[in-house]
């Protein structure tokens, strides 16, 4: 079969290089952001005219100085702003994690107890699943390692979602302040930011993925499918902190923005972010707690799992049975210069080109996307060709299929473009400069009514190009190398993570910067620049979840692809009873999984609703800016709510696998997780491009940057109030349910594979009774 070029001292280099050299440019990064001071000093206020204004129509200087608002009051408010989201964000965290590490321990406890009892907690080694001429590690210690994996899996998402936050509410007003030099510097600053969060992730991941994989190996020895067996509980930590943090988070920011939304723009007309609004600190912690945080969280989770999925079916195939460590680990060197391409990507949108204008914001962000996917198609390339073997064999349910270096590029490959194409549709669905977007703007003549039909209708259109891409990837990549081609798709998807992050924290910061624009009293000049900031971000932001939900799909199916191997399921036939009521079940899951988190947000905006309208009407002097709203008793109306509410939601995603397994067995419960994840990837999609065009076509309205967006407009005109009715419903569509479906399908089928084991053997209760 031939052996890989990059020798195995090789690839235990790279890795870690790799994931280190992604650290140090993420602090690099931070450094640089933190050079934008937030208190008052000379540089602050001076000028700094350096000619021609240039395609900002404005010199390179502070907007104030020439308007006469250059008081140092700016700054502080800006920093007292800053310092009010962060506490809100921070607290908020905490006391979500302290409810979660509850469950963190519940879970670790229940994963030992169900795999340990596998083997009646013996601890003499038993014949290997695959191959009973060779003995392999006690189910006992499977069961040890899953837990730990569980827990450094579920403890690096943490990590992960709060770096996130801290420095997007390090870096918000800082966006803001640089605002006042020019769009350029702002989106700089925003980016920068934004590549902190994508490089600190991607390589924390990578870096504590590779030292558990090396650690586990000394105990395991040559039982490699024992060793790749356990090391799938670290997907399912990343998964299971992903979806309280992306409910949580979710319920949290929706509740607080429908809340400010409704009475502030629709009662009360008054601007969006207005410090008068007592929900408006709460929405912008909103947008670190869920859009940041959350978003972090998933994707890790995402990229944990893919290469679990990857790991465990190599394990069982030529590369874990002759102990080949550098193609065993390929899932890991794709990540590992994923890092590298990433990195020199970030340096076009921050060192090699310099906004200039408004207009050249939205390109230089999709311009990321194209450029670390050509690089990275490269790279593929060239990794696959030094770390793998001409050909090799890959486990295809019961037979082994022979796969060339250059199939399994191309597996990747069509994952990664599969994401571009992805990611594109979803701009054009979701963005105000093409006509869908401009159709659901114009439906608003006739009111609210109207405006929800025409986005439900864009939301369910926008599926077929993604599902058609997904479908594609799929075949190719299971042509190819059968479910190993599937994993490592879903890997190619999530490759370029660093950068599809940078992207999308970008957009939170953006929108927490002009809100701090509007609350410290800054001149309109600046909120534009702002808003076009987070215009373009919330685009990109719609492209993040478009990724998240493609990969998501891929994972889920590679997952799905091991847990019936694992489960020693031959077929899963359709036609059989067992397996047709799961596919009905299944298929019903996302939908109930929907209502719930729907109302949930649908709940704590109605408190939310009512606070704020009680504080206008009864705090004298609020309307005429006399007197300060209690901005505290909104941030805890929305922390108490969403602590609350995402506990059911979570328990029906947890406790599913579990309850079918074990009263009716793995065949049940493949038709599970088929169903969930075909419903579920359709309702996710619909669900984010339909909130994602709601809310752009509002700010098309807003901005009123062509003669047919002026003849919507202006901010309080009644197709205005219309579009506002629909961002407000579209919130909870593209900030908590979507998104939150994705982590269902992956966290369902990494669940199932870890407890595969425990199903196999004791299983299936109520049919054997019966």
């Amino acid at each position: 079969m031939g052996a890989s070029i990059l020798s195995d001292l090789g690839t235990e280099i790279l890795i870690p290089v790799c994931a280190v050299i992604g650290i140090a440019f993420s602090l690099l990064q931070w450094v640089l952001v933190s050079k934008v001071k937030l208190s008052p000093g000379r540089d602050s206020g001076s000028p700094r005219n350096n000619g021609a204004g240039g395609k900002n129509d404005c010199a390179d200087y502070l907007i104030e100085e020439e308007e006469g608002l250059n008081d140092h009051n700016v700054v502080l408010k800006c920093a007292e702003i800053q310092s009010a989201i962060s506490e809100g964000a921070t607290s908020f965290l905490f006391t979500e994690y302290q409810y979660v590490g509850i469950f963190m321990v519940a879970f670790a406890i229940l994963i030992f107890v169900f795999l340990g009892s596998v083997e009646g907690f013996s601890t003499k080694s038993q014949p290997c699943t695959y191959d009973q001429s060779k003995i392999c590690k006690p189910a006992l210690a499977t069961a040890a390692f899953s837990t730990i994996s569980f827990l450094l899996g579920a403890v690096t998402s943490v990590v992960s979602g709060f770096l996130g936050m801290k420095i997007a509410t390090y870096a918000n007003a800082r966006t803001t302040l640089e605002a006042r030099k020019g769009v350029g510097k702002a989106f700089i600053t925003a980016f920068r930011s934004g590549a902190v969060m994508g490089f600190l992730l991607a390589a924390n991941g990578l870096l504590v993925l590779y030292i558990a994989i090396n650690l586990f190996k000394i105990y395991y020895g040559d039982d490699w499918g024992g060793l790749f067996e356990a090391i799938t509980g670290y997907g399912l930590g990343g998964s299971s902190m992903a979806l309280f943090g992306r409910v949580g988070g979710g319920i949290y920011t929706k509740a607080a923005d429908v809340g400010a939304d409704l009475v502030g723009k629709v009662e009360r007309n008054i601007p969006e972010d207005d410090p008068r609004n007592p929900a408006v600190i709460a929405d912008n912690v909103g947008d670190n707690v869920g859009d940041i945080a959350g978003m972090g969280s998933d994707l890790f989770g995402s990229y944990a799992e893919s290469s679990c999925a990857a790991l465990v079916v190599a394990s069982i195939s030529s590369f874990g049975i002759n102990h080949e460590f550098t193609p065993m680990l390929y899932p890991l060197i794709i990540s590992s210069v994923g890092i590298i391409v990433c990195l020199i990507t970030t340096l076009f949108a921050t060192d090699f080109f310099e906004i200039k204008a408004v207009k050249e914001i939205e390109p230089s962000l999709k311009r990321q996307l194209i450029i670390s996917t050509v690089l990275m198609t490269i790279g593929i390339g060239v990794v696959s060709w030094v770390a793998l073997p001409s050909s090799f064999t890959i486990f295809n349910f019961g037979d082994q299929k022979v796969v060339k270096n250059w199939q399994l590029f191309l597996c990747v490959a069509v994952g990664l473009w599969a994401g571009l194409i992805i990611g594109f549709v979803t701009e054009y669905y979701t963005s105000n400069a093409y006509s869908p977007v401009q159709d659901v703007a114009d439906s608003c003549r006739t009111g609210a009514a109207t405006n929800v039909i025409f986005g439900l209708a864009l939301g369910y259109k926008s599926c077929i190009i993604p599902i058609f891409a997904i479908a594609v990837s799929i075949f190719v990549s299971f042509s190819f190398a059968a479910m190993y081609g599937i994993a490592v798709a879903a890997l190619g998807m999530l490759s370029t993570i660093a950068t599809g992050l940078a992207i999308d924290a970008y957009g939170p910061i953006s929108d927490n910067a002009g809100g701090i624009a509007e609350m410290a009293g800054m001149s309109h000049r600046i909120r534009e620049r702002t808003d076009a900031l987070d215009a373009a971000g919330n685009t990109t932001a719609a492209i993040g979840k478009g990724f998240a939900i493609g990969s998501a799909a891929l994972v889920s199916l590679a997952l799905f692809g091991a847990f019936v191997s694992r489960a020693a399921i031959s077929t899963v036939d359709v036609l059989t009873p067992k397996v047709f009521i799961g596919l009905l079940v299944g298929a019903m899951l996302p939908y109930w999984f929907s209502a719930m988190t729907m109302k949930s947000v649908g709940s704590a905006a109605l408190k939310m609703v009512e606070e704020v309208r009680r504080q206008f009407n009864t705090i004298p002097g609020l309307m005429e800016g006399t007197a300060k709203p209690d901005y505290a008793t909104c941030v805890k109306i929305s922390t108490d709510a969403s602590i609350k509410e995402m506990i059911p939601p979570g328990a029906l995603v947890m406790l599913t696998p579990l309850v079918v397994g074990i009263f009716f067995g793995v065949e049940t419960l493949s038709g599970v997780l088929a169903g969930s994840l075909v419903s579920g990837v359709q309702i996710a999609i619909s669900a984010s491009n339909t909130g994602g065009a709601w809310d752009n076509a509002k700010k098309y309205i807003e901005a009123g940057a062509s003669e047919h967006a002026k003849t919507l407009g202006p901010k309080g005109s009644d197709p205005h109030k219309a579009a506002v009715i629909g961002d407000t419903i579209g919130d909870p569509l593209k900030d908590t349910s979507g998104p939150s479906l994705n982590i269902l399908i992956k966290l369902m089928a990494v669940e199932s594979l870890v407890f595969a084991p425990f199903f196999a053997t004791h299983g299936g209760l109520l049919f054997k009774i019966f």
